[in-house]
């Protein structure tokens, strides 16, 4: 087993380099440079374990996934037709090997009370000095919630992106990540966040 991995949010803040880089790498396989596919697990790797850890129920199931993940990408990459859209590409073999691994079907919205408390001032968010507090209190959310927040974390796509990935419509993202930003402030807040 590998060991833990801790990771924080900031070395996935996404570039026009990394993009850029990822797409020499796709045309560079394409081609035939069997040793560019190296090159795109070591850019994206870290991010797509951090994306499947907060889906797969262990540590040692998300380096399962992300095997998986990057075998199917291997087998498809050649369909690939703009290699500017990588990140989402990756992201959405992830999740659907995710999905059909780990037996789920696929997410649904998430049914949400009307009467919302309004959290606003001093949002635990964005105080918070500690990261793993909001990585145990990603763990208490829903697996739509915790997916949707990853992915708006990881910033690696933008919002119509991940509404490709998500197979749900663009509202239906921002929506989610509304309330799912508030759920972790309230969890953040009442100071609930105990490891499941």
């Amino acid at each position: 087993m590998r060991p833990v991995l801790q990771y924080q949010l900031e070395p996935f803040l996404p570039s026009d380099t990394r993009i850029l880089e990822s797409a020499l790498l796709v045309v560079r396989w394409q081609r035939g440079d069997k040793e560019a596919f190296a090159g795109l697990v070591k850019l994206w790797e870290r991010s797509l374990f951090y994306y499947l850890r907060r889906m797969a129920a262990t540590e040692a199931d998300a380096w399962e996934l992300l095997q998986e993940t990057w075998l199917k990408t291997l087998k498809s990459l050649h369909t690939l037709r703009d290699p500017q859209t990588l990140p989402s590409f990756l992201y959405t073999i992830a999740r659907n090997t995710a999905l059909s691994r780990l037996r789920c079907r696929p997410i649904e919205h998430d049914a949400y009370p009307e009467n919302i408390p309004d959290h606003r001032s001093g949002d635990p968010c964005a105080e918070l000095e500690n990261i793993e507090q909001v990585h145990l209190a990603l763990a208490q959310l829903s697996l739509s919630q915790r997916e949707v927040l990853t992915l708006y974390f990881l910033k690696d796509l933008s919002i119509e992106e991940m509404a490709v990935v998500l197979e749900v419509p663009l509202g239906t993202v921002k929506s989610r990540i509304y309330y799912a930003k508030l759920a972790l402030r309230n969890i953040l807040a009442s100071g609930e966040n105990s490891d499941r």
